[in-house]
C-alpha cells in the first residue's frame, strides 16, 4: 500500500509541510511551476535550499504582492484598510478556491480543511460559522499553504497517509485575539484525537493551526512509522532556529495491507426462536462483536437448525463467550483463529444538493471504492420525497 508518513517531532506548519511535500517529487521546479499556475491572486511561490544542521532540505516562501507575510504586516499595521484585507469571512475564501484553476477534488479538500478551521474558531468563540472572522488563516499566504499542501498530497495518489505525534511546543504566541497559550484554543480544538505533547525546551508555537488542519483531515492514522519499504523523503525547513533540526520530515514508501487476527466463535442452535436469535445478536454486538451471521443447518436426526458465528478480537472473548452462554441455549461453543485482511477505511463528508452525506472510502490491495453512507441517503431521500436510487444517482454527478 502507498504510504505517507509525516513525521512532526518539531510540530507541523503550512509552509513547512508544503516544503516536506515538494521534496519528494523528482522535479521540484516543476511542481513549483505548476503551483503558480493555479491562480491564487497576487501570489507566487518560490522554492529554496535549506541546510539545517547539515541536513539538506527546502524552504517555500510565499510572495504576496511581492513580499513575505511579515514584511507584508510591518507594511500594514499603520494603514487600517490594508489591514482589513487580511480578516475574511469562509464565504471570501471559498470564492477563492472557486476561482483556481484546479482539480474539483482538489477545491473540496481545500474547502473541508477550511471547513475544519471554522468550525474550530465557531467552538473557541462561540459564534457561527459564517460569522467567523478569519485573521491569520484567512491570509493569502495561509490560503496559499493550504492549496499547495493539498495540491501536492492530492498528486502523489498515496493510500495512507500516517501522523507522527506532533510537538506542539510550548509557552505562548501572539494572535490577533491576544497573548494565547499554545497550542492555542483553535489548534487544541483541531488536534483532538491526535496524539500531541508539548516540548518544555521550546518556548514557542511550533504547530499552527493550518498545520493541525492539514493533519485533521488528511491523516488515517497517528503513531509511530509503520515497517516501510521506503522511496523517497523529503525535508521542510521552518525559518526559525532551534538546537533541534526545524523540519517537517516526509517519508514516502509502501506498507503491508492491514490484517489482524480475529477469533470464531460457533455453536449449532435449534431450539430459539427467530426473535430470540435477533435479541441475542444484538447483545453479541454490544459487547464487542465485529461481526454475528446465521446459516441454516441440518443437524442430528434431520432437525434444521442454525449455525451461530460470532466473530470477535481476542481480548473480547470472554465478554462475548458470556454473552453467548446467556443468551443461547448452547451447552458448549467452538474457536477458531482467523487472519483477517482489511481494506484501509476512511469516512468524509460531501457537500451536495441534499446537504453533507458521508461517503465511505475503502482502499488497499489495488482496490479504490466509495459508497455513500446508507442513513444519509434515507434522510435525503426522506426530506426530499425521491427514492434512494434518484438520491444515489444525483449526488453522483
Amino acid at each position: 500500500m502507498k504510504s505517507l508518513y509525516i513525521e512532526c517531532k518539531m510540530g507541523i506548519a503550512g509552509d513547512m509541510l508544503t516544503a516536506a511535500l515538494i521534496d519528494l517529487y523528482d522535479d521540484a521546479s516543476k511542481m513549483v511551476n505548476e503551483l503558480n499556475k493555479l491562480g491564487i491572486p497576487h501570489v507566487d511561490y518560490v522554492l529554496e535550499d535549506s541546510n539545517k544542521a547539515g541536513i539538506k532540505g527546502k524552504h517555500m516562501r510565499v510572495m504576496v504582492h511581492g513580499q513575505e507575510e511579515g514584511e507584508l504586516l510591518d507594511d500594514h499595521k499603520h494603514d487600517s484598510k490594508a489591514h482589513s484585507h487580511h480578516h475574511r469571512h469562509l464565504s471570501d475564501i471559498e470564492q477563492i478556491i472557486e476561482g483556481l484553476s484546479i482539480d474539483r477534488d482538489v477545491k473540496k479538500d481545500i474547502k473541508e480543511v477550511y471547513k475544519l478551521l471554522a468550525e474550530a474558531e465557531s467552538k473557541v468563540h462561540g459564534v457561527a460559522v459564517p460569522e467567523i472572522h478569519f485573521h491569520e488563516v484567512g491570509n493569502l499566504d495561509a490560503i496559499a499553504d493550504i492549496t499547495a499542501a493539498c495540491y501536492l498530497i492530492h498528486c502523489l495518489s498515496v493510500d495512507r497517509i500516517i501522523v507522527s505525534p506532533i510537538n506542539v511546543g510550548s509557552g505562548t504566541v501572539k494572535a490577533a485575539h491576544g497573548i494565547l497559550p499554545v497550542p492555542t484554543p483553535a489548534t487544541a480544538v483541531l488536534l483532538a484525537g491526535i496524539p500531541y505533547y508539548e516540548s518544555e525546551t521550546i518556548k514557542t508555537e511550533l504547530c499552527t493551526p493550518t498545520g493541525a488542519a492539514l493533519v485533521k483531515y488528511f491523516a488515517t492514522d497517528s503513531g509511530v512509522q509503520p515497517v516501510m519499504k521506503v522511496s523517497k523523503i523529503g525535508y521542510g525547513m521552518g525559518k526559525k532556529e532551534f538546537e533541534q533540526v526545524n523540519c517537517v520530515r516526509t517519508i514516502l514508501g509502501e506498507t503491508e495491507e492491514d490484517k489482524d487476527q480475529v477469533l470464531e466463535l460457533s455453536c449449532n442452535i435449534d431450539d430459539m426462536t427467530p426473535e430470540e436469535i435477533g435479541f441475542a445478536m444484538d447483545r453479541f454486538f454490544e459487547v464487542g462483536a465485529l461481526d454475528v451471521f446465521t446459516t441454516a443447518i441440518g443437524m442430528k436426526k434431520n432437525r434444521p437448525g442454525i449455525l451461530l458465528t460470532c466473530m470477535c478480537r481476542s481480548q473480547d472473548r470472554d465478554k462475548v463467550v458470556a454473552e453467548i452462554f446467556k443468551n443461547t441455549t448452547t451447552i458448549g461453543i467452538r474457536e477458531s483463529v482467523c487472519n483477517r485482511y482489511v481494506l484501509a477505511r476512511e469516512v468524509k463528508k460531501n457537500d451536495t444538493p441534499y446537504g453533507e452525506i458521508r461517503v465511505k472510502r475503502s482502499y488497499g490491495y489495488g482496490v479504490d471504492r466509495v459508497k455513500p453512507e446508507y442513513d444519509d441517503l434515507v434522510q435525503a431521500a426522506k426530506k426530499s420525497g425521491k427514492s434512494l436510487l434518484e438520491i444515489k444517482k444525483d449526488i453522483a454527478k
